[in-house]
This record gives structure tokens, sequence and C-alpha cells, in this order.
């Protein structure tokens, strides 16, 4: 099966607390994707259910003139119902595997990553025929994702950036203006950032200043 092409270049994970709500959800997707944010990822894990899906379906219905794909953390269901682009779960949730089966082949999915031996795990067949891409992380300390695992080491984050081949991988976890260019310098495709644009004064130019870096980081 072929990849899913997707551009993690920055990748926006909103926050229903810092972004005021479901209104100021949408708000800040459609702002940050019209200048520069490459994908937006739906994670509400205080919310119910009914609550995700009043969201996914603003957003998706939001974000489909971008031409921004719509990825919901965790919730399968959630993602079926509003025809979103994809899934992206961690490695508690559903493995991969059934989750593609869900989805079917034209959607994305993503994993996340928390140590080397979650990289090596998946560089089989199985997973990689199931996957899109994957996150590493966290790389910084976070505050917007109170399960994070142990921040990873200079030395590992590199080691699983060096071990995805062709496998997008995107860095995330504390990412702030100022260090996105490190994670490009270390291998990273792209980052994902939560607070570095969600509750910001202004999302237009926190985009615009993320996307600057990342790309004088590439040149």
């Amino acid at each position: 099966m072929s990849r899913n092409l997707i551009d993690v270049n920055l990748y926006l994970v909103l926050d229903p607390e810092l972004c005021g709500g479901i209104d100021g959800m949408v708000q800040t997707a459609v702002t940050a994707a019209s200048h520069g944010a490459t994908v937006v990822q739906l994670r509400a894990p205080k919310w119910k259910k009914r609550q995700w899906l009043e969201c996914a379906q603003q957003l998706k219905a939001a974000l489909a003139p971008l031409n921004v794909p719509l990825i919901i953390n965790d919730h399968v269901d959630i993602a079926l119902a509003v025809d979103a682009d994809g899934v992206h779960v961690g490695q508690a949730d559903l493995p991969v595997q059934t989750v593609r089966a869900l989805l079917g082949p034209k959607k994305i999915v993503g994993l996340s990553t928390n140590n080397l031996a979650n990289v090596q795990q998946l560089l089989t067949p199985e997973i990689l025929q199931c996957i899109d891409y994957i996150g590493v992380g966290p790389v910084y300390p976070t505050t917007t994702k109170l399960d994070a695992s142990p921040v990873l080491s200079n030395d590992e984050m590199r080691a699983m950036f060096a071990a995805t081949g062709d496998l997008p991988a995107v860095a995330i976890g504390g990412i702030k203006q100022g260090s996105a260019a490190s994670m490009i310098a270390a291998g990273a495709n792209g980052v994902a950032v939560v607070s570095a644009i969600c509750g910001q004064a202004d999302v237009a130019i926190a985009t615009q200043a993320l996307l600057a870096e990342i790309h004088h980081a590439r040149a």
C-alpha cells in the first residue's frame, strides 16, 4: 500500500483551554492554516463525545477550503462521523493496524513514539503499511499533555529521527518560537506545536514566525 502524503512542516495541535472553547479553536485553526500551518489536529482529552463531534464538524467545514487536513486524536468514530482526513494515535490507543482497517487505505494515520524502542518496533512491513507519519517526543517539557512521557535526550531524539528513513517524523512537546529550528537541524521533517500558536495574542504572526524559522533552518 502506498503511503498517503502529508505535509508535517508546521503541525498545529489544538487545545480547548488555550483557545477558549470551540469557537476559539475554529478561529485559531483557520487563522493558522491561512498563514502557513500545514496540518490541524483536534485533541481535547477532557471533552465528552458530543463536544468532539460538534468541534470536528466545524473544523472540517472551515479547513476544507484551505486544503489543510484535519486529524482527529485517538477517536476513530469521530473521524469517521465527520469524514476527517485522518487519525493520530498513541502507544496506548488502538493499534495502528486496527485504525487502518477501520479508516481504509486513503485516510492519514499517525502514531506517537516516545523512545527509540517504539521506532524500532514499528519499522516492520506490517506496521509501516499502516502509518503515514510519526510523532517524536516529548522533545521539551510540556504543560499541555499531562500524561506525556519523559523528555527525550538529545541523542535519543536524533537517533529516532535517523531511524525513520523516509517515514515523515514530526517533533512534538514544548516547542516554542526559537526552538523549532533545532528540531529541523536534528532531523525532524516538521514540528508540532500547541501553545506556540494556541492562545497567542496574534495567531497569524505567531504562525508566520514559526514558519519562517522552519524555512530558515532548512535553508
